[in-house]
């Protein structure tokens, strides 16, 4: 198919000749001297195209220039160019965007100069003929690269690889959308850039933020965070959190984020943010202003300087504890930062003395080493929420990490184990202080995997101040300069210890625990763990101290010696923290060597500490209900809750396979005498309950619970269909091949077995407690029992809407009639194996409120459904999306909500662009947006 501008006549401008590589070829392209050239080819390819898009790691003067005439025809005819490129070492030339600008040309920018994550050079040219072409390789927008640098770059073609031009616009669209990426104007952003180009190419200094032109959105990882602290007090009420975030990570922007929030909903209008330096009220001020856009926000109390309002207030701890008078209502919300500060008697009287609406604490490191808790002054008496690791490290916000698991070849399956805690510490410290063949093992891997250790900087764990003295000792005997940093010392022989680390004269410090008080060397480039850790969270806050971002330090890299662990010891929560993968698929990650981690991050296991994870994996999965009665035998008498959190297992370890559930773990166990009559109804029952321990749904399980805790079975009332529908959706649940007309009869079959119906009501208690996201009523269906957010398996969701049988219908859209409404339920990884080009980008989250549909393969657009989808709006029907990342296991939906059409293209399949009404929460769209990063 050709198309007009390539079928211009012999006398035409040479720029309107055809491209030397057919709109329908692929070919690679070397600047060589008999085959075309990027900069020739790049004019030839504007002539035809429609819309052009732009990745560019730098922009030249002189690079642009050689297409500037062809640019500007291109421009004229009506064509669009948009252009993403960055700051990153001051390379590209301000005239250069300046002049795209001017053209008409839309331009968006990063300006972090101290790293960048766009090294992409590439281009998009898309057509109304669908005879669209991309360039993609190492040509930046310069003379050299264009013309005749050593430049490598793929021609791609839609005719012959069309997956890989979806694949390219996707990602575009996607980067597009990044707030990290910022629209520029040459008159508001001229002097930013300027400076940022400056700065980039010297220093390596960020640019300061010009407050009034920045809009501040969350990264996913911290709208995670926010969105979580928000369900923590509109679903729990609980309104004392605690927010844990590695350094580096944004906590002070997370807070202001929160503030704003929270004043806007009107529960705060006056603030207390504390901490312990003028330099940290300072920038914490200043993010403030920014995220607030109101740059007279706030005032400092510190150092003699004193507020005059006393309604926005950065405090230092000290200039507070000055204060006699201070009313404890005085500030809605009070924020203290470095939280783990707040044991000292200076943070415990003023926290004992304040009585804030809202209180939250800022963290990297909630346990201290000297045993205070910090945590008495939270709802539930522990962190609300911590960070997402990986989601940080893909963001670039923390510096990748190379993990290294190595058997030191020491035997723990006879150290004493204790339930709750783990390894007996006194018995590891005996072990673990007597083997000088482990040393020699850990620094020979310290040479084999650094090569150099004059620049190594590192942090060991350890398992007790004997153990952290004992490694400095063995270290310094063998010339490594080390000492041990532990709360035996002083607070000046401690810092002391941490500047010589800092400036090289220590290689290697030894402490214990979490090295945390008072602690920031973002220098460190090496970590050791020399002890089991069986807390994830204590696992990540470790691996914490190394991750901060440095000039001179590409990659942490992480030695963890693992030696033959008792059966109790679970590695796959630590592994789980590490690469954010569910435990069921660590296995297969582990045998094919962590394809999916961030971008920079590798995990090395050798051999024996492979087969020892795995069968750690296989045992944790293979949860056999023997062992589930000897822990509770061994417990006495608890609660369903209280024997999960004292044995460490989780509530979907005790359904599926043999276990029978909680009400069998307890008939075995010898603490409940009743025999049910029907042994095998009792199984199904108990093999059910595994199908509803998706619901986060508070509504819906407060009815569940209303209904268990009445000894008769609730019957259908015909003026009530709201809650018919509720109890068809459990129905479905329990048991859907029954059909609807038995509904009575079925649930009668779960209140004939009491045991199983307070195991229910146990279930819906915990499922309440870990309720993580608000699940708002949708106005568009508030009759029907669905909320925003939650989740539902496909015949609960069906179920809600009144559809009879459910079962009978497997494809992934339904039109149901009764309520005028479409349902779309989408599966994002179709293949459930990972990367799968040619499909993985049909359906997908362009931005929270833009998603990218693909219709059915034989839908039309003149169609009945075609039709419907385009002009459901004027015919007063609804659309509504229900998401789940993988079909794997057969997980529930989202309910990510109704949506309204915007546009499409193509027919047989129809991509539609749709409007979601509501944003999707953070860690959907991680799942649900083109790439991870």
């Amino acid at each position: 198919m050709e198309i007009a501008a390539e079928r211009m006549p012999d006398n035409s401008v040479p720029r309107r000749e055809r491209p030397d590589i057919p709109l329908s070829s692929t070919a690679l392209l070397v600047n060589g001297r008999d085959q075309p050239k990027i900069g020739p080819e790049v004019i030839k390819e504007l002539a035809s195209a429609d819309q052009v898009e732009l990745l560019c790691a730098f922009l030249k003067w002189h690079g642009l220039r050689l297409i500037e005439d062809a640019l500007s025809e291109f421009l004229e005819r009506g064509g669009k160019l948009r252009v993403i490129t960055t700051t990153y070492m001051g390379a590209t030339e301000k005239r250069a965007i300046d002049r795209l600008v001017e053209m008409g040309v839309e331009v968006r920018i990063s300006y972090d100069t101290r790293r960048t994550r766009l090294h992409a050079k590439a281009w998009l040219f898309r057509r109304g003929s669908r005879l669209d072409t991309a360039y993609v390789g190492s040509s930046n927008l310069s003379r050299a690269a264009m013309l005749d640098g050593l430049e490598w770059n793929v021609r791609l073609a839609r005719a012959e690889q069309a997956h890989l031009i979806d694949t390219f616009a996707a990602t575009f669209e996607e980067y597009w959308n990044d707030p990290s990426f910022e629209a520029y104007d040459p008159d508001r952003d001229g002097d930013r850039l300027a400076q940022a180009l400056t700065l980039s190419g010297s220093s390596g200094v960020n640019v300061p933020l010009v407050l009034a032109n920045i809009d501040v959105n969350p990264y996913g990882y911290q709208q995670e965070i926010l969105d979580e602290l928000q369900a923590a007090r509109l679903e729990h009420g609980h309104w004392r959190n605690l927010a844990v975030m590695a350094t580096g990570t944004g906590k002070t922007i997370v807070a202001a984020l929160d503030y704003k929030r929270l004043r806007q909903q009107g529960k705060v209008n006056s603030l207390l943010f504390v901490a312990h330096t003028k330099q940290i009220l300072t920038q914490s001020l200043q993010t403030f202003r920014m995220v607030l856009k109101e740059e007279s926000f706030g005032e400092l109390f510190v150092d003699g300087e004193r507020p005059s309002e006393w309604k926005h207030v950065f405090a230092s701890i000290q200039s507070l504890n000055g204060l006699s008078d201070l009313n404890p209502d005085r500030f809605d919300m009070v924020i203290i930062d470095e939280f783990h500060h707040a044991a000292a008697k200076t943070y415990a009287k003023l926290l004992d003395h304040l009585e804030p609406r809202v209180l939250l604490g800022l963290t990297a490191t909630p346990e201290r080493t000297d045993g205070e808790s910090i945590l008495r002054w939270f709802d539930g008496g522990r962190p609300t929420v911590e960070l997402r690791l990986w989601e940080a490290l893909e963001q670039g916000l923390l510096v990748p990490f190379h993990y290294f698991g190595i058997n030191d070849n020491v035997d723990l399956s006879h150290v004493s184990w204790r339930r709750g805690t783990g390894y007996d510490l006194r018995e590891l410290e005996n072990l673990y202080t007597g083997l000088d063949t482990r040393v020699n093992l850990i620094i020979n891997s310290l040479k084999k995997k650094l090569g150099n250790l004059s620049e190594m900087k590192t942090v060991g764990f350890c398992v007790s101040i004997k153990h952290a003295e004992y490694m400095a000792d063995r270290f310094n005997r063998k010339g490594i300069a080390a000492r041990a940093v532990t709360s035996a010392m002083s607070t000046e022989h401690r810092e002391q210890a941490l500047r010589e680390l800092r400036d090289g004269t220590l290689k290697a410090v030894f402490s214990v625990d979490l090295f945390n008080e008072g602690v920031d060397v973002p220098a460190i480039n090496t970590v050791l763990f020399l002890r089991p850790t069986n807390s994830a969270t204590v696992f990540l806050q470790q691996l914490g101290r190394g991750l901060r971002i440095t000039e001179d330090k590409p990659v942490l890299t992480v030695l963890d010696f693992v030696g033959h662990q008792r059966k109790e010891f679970r590695f796959d929560r630590q592994l789980r923290a590490l690469t954010g993968l569910p435990r069921g698929e660590l296995a297969a990650a582990v045998q094919d060597g962590f394809p999916t981690l961030p971008a920079g991050c590798a995990i090395d296991l050798d051999r024996e500490v492979s087969k020892a994870v795995l069968e750690s994996i296989k045992q944790s999965l293979g949860f056999k209900l023997t062992e589930a009665v000897g822990d509770l035998k061994s417990l006495g008498d608890p609660s369903l809750a209280d024997f999960l959190t004292r044995t460490g297992r989780e509530l979907e370890d005790l359904y599926g396979g043999s276990r029978g559930g909680w009400a069998r773990i307890r008939r075995e166990a010898g603490l409940d005498e009743r025999i049910p009559t029907d042994p095998r109804e009792d199984d199904a029952i108990g093999r059910a309950f595994s199908r509803i321990l998706h619901i986060d749904d508070r509504e819906r399980l407060g009815y569940l619970r209303q209904i268990l805790s009445v000894e008769e079975p609730p019957r259908l009332s015909p003026s009530s269909p709201g809650e018919r529908r509720l109890l068809a959706m459990l129905h479905a649940s329990i048991d859907s091949n029954r059909p609807l007309s038995e509904l009575e009869a079925n649930l009668a079959r779960l209140w004939a077995l009491p045991a199983r119906r307070e195991e229910l009501l146990e279930i819906t208690g915990i499922l309440s407690d870990r309720i993580h996201r608000v699940a708002p009523i949708v106005d568009e269906i508030a009759h029907l029992p669905l909320r925003l957010h939650a989740r539902y398996s496909k015949d609960e969701l069906l179920s809600a809407f009144g559809v009879e049988k459910p079962r009978s219908w497997v494809a992934g859209v339904r039109w149901v009639e009764e309520e005028s409404a479409d349902l779309f339920m989408v599966t994002i990884n179709k293949s459930g194996k990972g990367f799968k080009p040619s499909t993985m980008y049909n359906d997908r989250a362009i931005t929270p409120t833009l998603f990218q549909w693909e219709s059915q393969g034989v839908t039309r657009e003149a169609s009945r459904d075609g039709q419907r989808y385009i002009n459901h709006a004027n015919r007063g029907s609804t659309v509504h999306l229900f998401l789940r990342e993988t079909k794997a296991g057969a997980p529930p939906f989202l309910y990510a909500g109704p949506m309204t059409y915007r546009s499409h293209e193509g027919e047989q399949p129809m991509r539609i662009l749709w409007d979601l009404h509501h944003p999707l929460p953070g860690d959907v769209f991680h799942y649900a947006k083109v790439t991870a990063g």
